[in-house]
């Protein structure tokens, strides 16, 4: 094993080192290279092996140590690839596609899994709901955390497919930060953001960070207006106790949201949008989507002493989301008139309210290293839905030039009508242990109990429908360091999925007659440096493997069917290397094969189909050039594979690269001056494709931003 990991370092070396380096530049790049491996902010990667952090674990693991596939995207690398909000910055991470359809809030797709089955956190705490993780500006945040396959060990139910978590900024025992931040760009794309922490004297610091955004977007009437805000408060009570109080408030609002260009006849084979018309917007004149998103977050710690800790979270939640649109658009045979049809009225009051408690401690068993984390969480989340909905053509129109109409023109719509309402209470019990086997070998096991109650309150006129379920998940993993440079894993890991997708929305015809789903993955991997430092390198090998699972109906999406099992097998591969003192690159890449093992019903078998929207092939690259302190520039690629757009695989999208570039130059050590490029190529490209109507999410073309960033 060390044999080929040693080789396969040396094939990296090879191809990233240029044949001109003398030695005098070599003895620079290995001064240079402690500070790649470290992951110092003055050399920034996307890998840091050997820094304790709380990504995949609550045992303050390294990533070296964890046996896992974990990636982190901080702060200073989601500044500088130009990340506006918390999607752009998963999407540097390996094996990762994220979108935003308004109809579905975030999108992610990760080791052959997508919408609920991959879990998105904020702070560690899970909305349930794909609806509720629609982007939001990267300004408050200060990284977003991915963990690889079934994670329901760490973070819950709804995780076969991963786990990404997006950490907001607190408050930090500094004296003074301020930073700030202008931007223009094209379609009057505007943001105006500040973050301060301060000391209010010796025990009380404060961070508040605001940003507002704006933009006319690149699809015709999408107006977007956002005002995003957190505030945190810590306070050191004494020198063991400590409280950090923390608030976030989002406003969002949207014209005329834009749900897809619709697919040219005949829908078959590789699908086609005009390209004339690929900016039109075929929503009414009035549609609307609107949130309103309000975050409490009450974190108490209690250091017992240098071994053991106790944290204590309350959180608290509270989203309303609201939608007026027209969403569905279908060209005739001949392609020279579109029926729009799909009149839609919704609104979301979502609230969550739950307290975690942990407890760790690093202590000794029969005489090695034994460290523990054990807690209990208990929360309370509760939705109602206010729907109407009209799925009848509400008119006909030319593909351009045609007069939009307002929603409320629309026979039916009116008043919001209160329609199901469901609670989710959920307790659980968690441990985790790392035990030292010998000096080299270390066994990572962790084991979560959930009980999940259920009570779904349907609209007028039918019965109420109380469930529970009970599940176990885990996982176990072993990790062998070869030397300090290398380390080798492996683990197995499981998971369980709630019917329905997520409960928080479920009707009953979902949850009924359906039991938990369970996932199973298997993982190997590698973790090491190479060339003395210079560069970094993971890679991992899974299968995953998820049985009794239901997933929309082929010819009704509203309903749900059972699909039998899924399995998905992958390797991915990333990098960070310093090819010689002023240039690094950063590069992943991933590859999936995902597939239905067991998938008929009245409509088709679909056994050996991949799933939908579900890219086999992703890949990033980018160079980061620093000849001078004052200067820096980057160039980056992003790879994505075609996808289907149903689950006979009869309908696709093409694959798509994309081609992004920055130039950076400060000013002074205060401030910073940067011109970005996005979609260099102006590629013609679809980020998502509805099942249900085929119509194409166009992705952003080619534009251009300026930015002032201050910092003191």
């Amino acid at each position: 094993m060390r044999r080929n990991i040693t080789s396969l370092s040396v094939i990296l070396a090879s191809l990233m080192t240029p044949a001109y380096a003398d030695s005098e530049s070599t003895d620079d790049v290995k001064e240079l290279a402690p500070l790649l491996v470290t992951g110092d902010k003055t050399a920034p990667t996307m890998i840091n092996l050997d820094t304790p952090t709380e990504a995949g674990s609550r045992l303050g693991l390294t990533l070296r140590e964890n046996p896992a596939s974990v990636a982190i995207a901080d702060r200073t690398l989601m500044d500088q690839i130009g990340a506006r909000d918390f999607q752009d910055a998963v999407n540097i991470l390996p094996g990762v596609n994220a979108s935003a359809p308004p109809g579905w809030g975030g999108n992610v797709s990760y080791r052959g899994f997508n919408g609920s089955q991959v879990n998105q956190l904020y702070n560690g705490i899970s909305l349930a709901y794909s609806s509720a993780n629609r982007p939001i500006g990267a300004w408050i945040y200060d990284r977003v955390e991915l963990i690889g396959g079934p994670s329901s060990f760490l973070y819950g139910t709804s995780s076969v497919g991963g786990s990404v978590n997006y950490i907001t900024k607190i408050a930090e025992r500094s004296d003074q930060d301020i930073t700030s931040r202008l931007s223009y760009g094209r379609y009057d794309t505007t943001e105006s953001s500040i973050g301060i922490n301060k000391a209010l004297n010796a025990n009380n610091w404060i961070r508040f960070d605001y940003s507002h955004t704006s933009t006319n977007g690149y699809i015709d009437r999408q107006e977007n207006r956002a005002d995003n805000m957190a505030f945190s408060w810590l306070t050191d009570i004494n020198d063991k106790l400590s409280h950090t109080l923390a608030l976030e408030y989002l406003e969002e609002k949207e014209d005329s949201p834009y749900w897809g260009a619709p697919t040219l006849q005949p829908q078959s084979g590789t699908l086609k949008i005009n390209k004339h018309n690929r900016f039109e917007n075929y929503n009414v004149e009035d549609g609307r989507y609107e949130q309103r998103v309000r975050w409490l977050r009450s974190i108490t710690d209690y250091q017992f002493n240098d071994k053991t800790a106790l944290r204590n979270t309350f959180y608290h939640y509270d989203g309303q989301r609201d939608y007026r649109n027209l969403e569905k658009y279908t060209y005739n045979s001949n392609n020279t008139l579109i029926d729009r049809a799909g009149a839609y009225q919704q609104r979301h009051d979502q609230e969550v309210n739950g307290n975690r408690i942990e407890l760790t401690h690093n202590g000794e068993l029969f005489g090695r290293q034994s460290d523990w984390a054990m807690g209990l969480d208990y929360s309370v989340n509760q939705q109602t839905i206010y729907p109407t909905s009209i799925s009848s053509v509400f008119d006909t129109v030319t593909p351009d030039n045609f007069a939009p109409d307002n929603f409320y023109d629309i026979s039916g719509m009116g008043a919001l009508q209160k329609g199901r309402s469901n609670k989710v209470k959920k307790f659980s019990i968690f441990a985790e242990n790392r035990q030292k086997l010998t000096d080299r070998l270390a066994l990572i096991s962790a084991l979560r109990f959930d009980h999940i109650n259920f009570h779904h309150t349907p609209s007028p006129g039918a019965a109420n429908v109380t469930r529970n379920w009970d599940t176990f998940t885990g996982r176990l993993g072993l990790v062998f360091d070869v030397t300090e440079d290398i380390s080798v894993y492996a683990q197995y890991s499981t998971s369980a999925e709630p019917p329905g997708g997520t409960l928080t929305s479920a009707r009953e015809s979902q949850v009924q007659d359906f039991d938990i789903s369970r996932g199973r993955q298997i993982e190997v991997g590698s973790k090491f440096n190479y060339l003395d430092g210079r560069g970094t390198a993971t890679i991992a090998a899974y299968q995953i493997v998820r049985k009794d699972i239901s997933v929309s109906s082929p010819t009704n999406p509203n309903e749900t069917v059972q699909a039998g099992q899924q399995t998905s097998t992958g390797l991915e591969l990333a990098t960070s290397f310093l090819i010689t003192p002023t240039l690094r690159t950063e590069a992943n890449a991933a590859f999936v094969r995902a597939k239905f093992d067991e998938f008929s019903n009245s409509s088709g078998n679909y056994d050996g189909k991949r799933p939908h929207n579900i890219p086999n092939r992703l890949a990033n690259l980018w160079f980061i050039y620093e000849p001078t302190t004052n200067w820096e520039a980057g160039v980056g690629a992003r790879y994505v594979s075609s996808v289907y757009q149903n689950y006979s695989n009869t309908r696709k999208v093409p694959s798509y690269t994309l081609y992004d570039a920055y130039i950076k130059y400060a000013i002074d050590p205060h401030l910073d001056l940067t011109l970005r490029g996005r979609n260099l190529s102006d590629k013609l490209y679809a980020t998502f494709i509805h099942q249900s109507n085929a119509q194409y999410y166009v992705g952003e073309p080619r534009s251009v931003e300026l930015t002032l960033d201050f910092k003191y």
